[in-house]
């Protein structure tokens, strides 16, 4: 009986030191990482560091046309109406939504593209149609489209028309309210 409690101490103080250990391991690679150099996404100053992009084409420019359409109470449209891109070259457009009822509303956001065949050549990193969007009444809000075209596209392509259609849904604030 005394060896089955001594050795259940010895397992949980095993179990309790490797739980620490896991616990710390976190910071300590952290901190070695960011002193070597190595895999920082944060640099000092709080900005997140963009690895450069070598596959970048320059040999050429696609246009990328944007287009807004609004099913229910708001206003929705791109910031600008199109921009100029190297396939390869990550670029950033901003869509703005206005609320313009006295309620909340949730809604979302689905995307089409113009020609269908460039559709696989069209890489989201972030969007704001990779989830719902709740908005407050009255709320305006600037959203983000952080995106590149593969370099892999036709060169035949020259423009493609990036288009949103933003639409509500029934309920869904209703349940969270709820």
């Amino acid at each position: 009986m005394h060896l089955n409690r001594s050795t259940l101490g010895k397992l949980v103080v095993i179990a309790v030191a490797m739980f620490g250990f896991g616990y710390a391991l976190v910071p300590v690679y952290r901190q070695i990482c960011e002193e070597l150099g190595l895999n920082v996404i944060t640099q000092k100053d709080g900005t997140v560091a963009r690895p450069a992009n070598t596959q970048v084409d320059k040999s050429r420019t696609v246009v990328v046309e944007l287009d807004g359409n609004a099913q229910g109470p708001w206003r929705f449209r791109p910031t600008q109406n199109s921009v100029s891109v190297h396939p390869g070259e990550l670029t950033t457009v901003t869509y703005e939504v206005v609320n313009t009822q006295g309620r909340t509303v949730a809604a979302q956001a689905i995307p089409s593209y113009a020609p269908q065949s460039a559709t696989p050549y069209f890489k989201k990193v972030e969007c704001f149609c990779f989830k719902q969007q709740t908005l407050g009444p009255n709320e305006a809000r600037q959203m983000p489209v952080v995106f590149f075209i593969d370099p892999k596209l036709p060169r035949e392509v020259k423009t493609i028309t990036l288009s949103y259609t933003f639409f509500e849904i029934g309920g869904a604030v209703a349940m969270k309210e709820g």
